[in-house]
């Protein structure tokens, strides 16, 4: 049978967060609450973003599909993750890795681009307050939105043919809690390099679009804050961004140091653990990180909550 056909059939072994065949109970009872603690969050954020009037503004609309994507971003692969602690050597098909793969990819860039529509309102917030409202009405509020995931799933589509097209071992081990594009190229029988240069090219000017913005967005805030006189009004302009910088590093920095090396230098154990930090960890902290230093979020949450407690008393 040819190389090419050989990954028809295929299946991969998806050998999870840990090597070998032991069982993780208490690893398995940690992740679900991460994972539930995941949706409470950013299911509670998009209910409130949309309910709230009070929420009603470009800030807190990209805000709600962040957290809409942070959901749907973790449940492409921590469900398989929890799976493999308790039974370890998960069989995935072809077309389910791949199709794993292409969610992962799609959803991770849309949340990179919707970072950088962030990083923008916030921007405009502090360095041009009293034209927010024109410079960011909700028809190019929701054009940016739209580009996020229409940029995302063409990248993630690229991706996803030019690796699936590699050929296989029939059975493959993959070293990784999902199917990733690192650990796939790493796998691959066939010659990668074609497909490792227009992946790393073009893969690098869609990455780094969102960080480039979002570096131009935060030195325009800088320097619009340097020049404020007022240490309070320094303090007031920073408080709006420190929320949003902290999501920043944590997603952008380990994205770059996984993606953005050669195959050479793939470190199975590095990879996992980085993975746990830009898939679970920062989509589970992000509607956190937003909410308890904000007071019109806080103050949204508990309208919410006495609005329900008045309807059960009722």
């Amino acid at each position: 049978m040819a190389p090419g056909n050989a990954t028809a059939a295929a299946e991969f072994l998806l050998l999870g967060l840990l090597d070998g065949a032991d069982v993780h109970p208490l690893l398995f009872l940690l992740f679900l609450g991460v994972y539930l603690l995941n949706a409470l969050g950013n299911l509670t954020m998009v209910v409130v973003v949309r309910w709230d009037e009070a929420l009603r503004c470009p800030m807190y609309y990209f805000l709600g599909h962040l957290s809409l994507v942070d959901v749907c971003f973790t449940s492409v692969t921590l469900p398989r993750l929890l799976a493999g602690l308790l039974h370890p050597g998960q069989a995935v098909s072809f077309q389910g890795c791949f199709a794993q793969m292409y969610f992962f990819v799609a959803l991770g860039i849309t949340e990179s681009y919707l970072l950088a529509a962030m990083s923008y309102d916030r921007a405009v917030a502090v360095c041009r307050p009293l034209h927010y409202r024109a410079a960011l009405t909700p028809g190019r509020c929701a054009a940016l939105v739209a580009a996020s995931w229409a940029v995302a799933h063409l990248h993630s589509l690229l991706h996803t043919l030019l690796i699936s097209a590699l050929s296989y071992p029939r059975p493959a081990a993959v070293r990784h809690f999902f199917c990733d594009m690192t650990v796939m190229l790493s796998l691959a029988t066939s010659d990668t390099a074609a497909a490792e240069t227009a992946i790393f090219s073009e893969g690098l000017a869609v990455v780094l679009t969102p960080l480039l913005l979002v570096s131009l967005s935060y030195a325009r805030i800088l320097a619009a804050v340097l020049a404020l006189r007022s240490a309070g009004g320094r303090r007031r302009a920073l408080s709006t961004c420190g929320a949003h910088l902290v999501v920043v590093s944590l997603f952008f920095g380990s994205v770059l140091s996984v993606y953005f090396r050669p195959s050479s230098a793939y470190s199975a154990r590095y990879d996992r653990l980085a993975s746990v930090v830009y898939a679970v960890l920062t989509p589970t902290l992000n509607p956190f990180i937003y909410s308890l230093r904000n007071k019109e979020v806080k103050g949204a949450l508990k309208r919410g909550l006495g609005w329900r407690a008045a309807s059960q008393e009722w």
